[in-house]
């Protein structure tokens, strides 16, 4: 059969092809009034999708640079800053924050355990200026608990920061009604457009925190973005492609609310949450284990490799026989285990589609595995849910 290429990985994601248009006709110049209007509906919108009354801010950038803006922005050489790390993206927050010079203390847990906001309760010090947290780790498929951390400093002076650049869109977040200073995000995910923009909604306490701190900054300079961004620019030259991108992206995702931006952000993250709980399903019948262990969360699933079986052996099977492109483990964990995302422009059929592709690898690689498991029951799940929601009987978070 002829192979057709698929995105399973957690970045970059599958591109929607309404916004790949855009991007090919995004001609206008940066300093005129045609991307004037554009930028600054690309700034409103993404306050409903983040779902934040607090400015946002955006850069030519990955997510990483972000991640660097919110800790160059917020602290001053010789801070006490706290990490939540329970993988790869937390020990770059890790690296980051010892890059302008800061104290660290981390709250680790090993690969595959997400931190408790006990373990943080436990080592949170007045004199913290903040933590530094993932709403998911994509390196292990572990949710983290956003909104238990946040009840830890409310009321307090330490800053509360997120990199959601997996869990926008797959995660639901009341960023302002929690009290979150600082949530980021990333084009290459759920918004189904190519790497190249970070974004970040940002609290009053956290501009506030700005006044004071020292740690250098230019590019990343977050106060320089928010008063150019209010005119409908931004400091330095964009991807305007990028940009044109992105608003038909977030224009499809109003569509899929019915005219409403929050309302498809919603749908959104019940696709994904759905897509999650069929594959988990699926792999667990098919006699696999989950390597997030007890907080799995809906941008992705890490699946331990079978003993015996490197999981690069499943990645390759995958992509040389179907076309599909997982993920590989980060670092140290590379062999150990594979990851299936579900990000952005993915859907049943797509989940589906990836299962029954494991299936065959599986029986490739040595595993005995009776044909349709696997999708048996994933369909399960899926008819559950879908029955569910139909009688309006049952929400996403009490179902998943």
């Amino acid at each position: 059969m002829i192979r057709k290429a698929r995105l399973f990985t957690p970045g970059p994601t599958p591109l929607l092809p309404a916004a790949q248009l855009a991007m090919a006709g995004a001609t206008m110049h940066h300093r005129t009034g045609e991307f004037r209007a554009l930028y600054s509906k690309v700034l409103a919108d993404l306050k409903t999708f983040i779902g934040s009354k607090n400015d946002v801010v955006m850069f030519t950038a990955s997510g990483t640079g972000a991640m660097e803006a919110a800790v160059s922005n917020l602290t001053s050489p010789g801070d006490k800053v706290l990490v939540v790390s329970s993988g790869k993206f937390g020990e770059r927050w890790e690296s980051l924050v010892k890059t302008y010079g800061c104290q660290v203390e981390t709250v680790r847990a090993p690969y595959g355990d997400s931190v408790t906001p006990q373990q943080i309760k436990e080592k949170l010090k007045p004199d913290h200026v903040a933590v530094y947290m993932q709403a998911t780790e994509s390196s292990t498929g572990v949710r983290l608990d956003v909104e238990g951390v946040a009840r830890l400093v409310a009321g307090t002076n330490t800053l509360l920061v997120v990199d959601a650049i997996t869990g926008l869109g797959t995660t639901a977040f009341d960023v302002d009604g929690w009290g979150v200073d600082v949530i980021i995000g990333g084009s290459q995910k759920a918004v189904m457009i190519p790497p190249g923009l970070a974004f970040a909604a940002i609290s009053d306490r956290a501009w506030q925190r700005m006044e004071t701190t020292r740690n250098p900054r230019y590019y990343f300079d977050l106060r320089k973005e928010r008063k150019n961004g209010a005119k409908g620019e931004s400091s330095y030259t964009p991807s305007t492609a990028l940009v044109a991108g992105l608003s038909t992206a977030l224009d499809f995702l109003r569509e899929q609310g019915g005219g409403d931006l929050a309302k498809g952000r919603e749908a959104l993250v019940r696709n994904a949450e759905t897509a999650a709980a069929m594959t988990r399903a699926a792999v667990q019948a098919l006699g696999l284990k989950l390597f997030s262990r007890g907080a799995p969360g809906a941008a992705l699933t890490a699946i331990a490799s079978p003993d015996g079986i490197d999981s690069g052996d499943i990645v390759k099977n995958l992509r040389n026989r179907f076309g599909a492109v997982i993920a590989n483990g980060q670092g140290e964990m590379k062999g150990m285990l594979f990851r299936i995302a579900h990000l952005g422009l993915y859907d049943y059929l797509d989940t589906i589609a990836i299962i029954g592709a494991l299936e065959h690898t599986l029986i490739e690689i040595g595993k005995e595995v009776e044909l349709g498991t696997g999708l048996r029951a994933a369909q399960r799940v899926y008819a559950e849910l879908w029955s569910a929601r139909a009688v309006g009987s049952l929400s996403v978070s009490k179902t998943l």
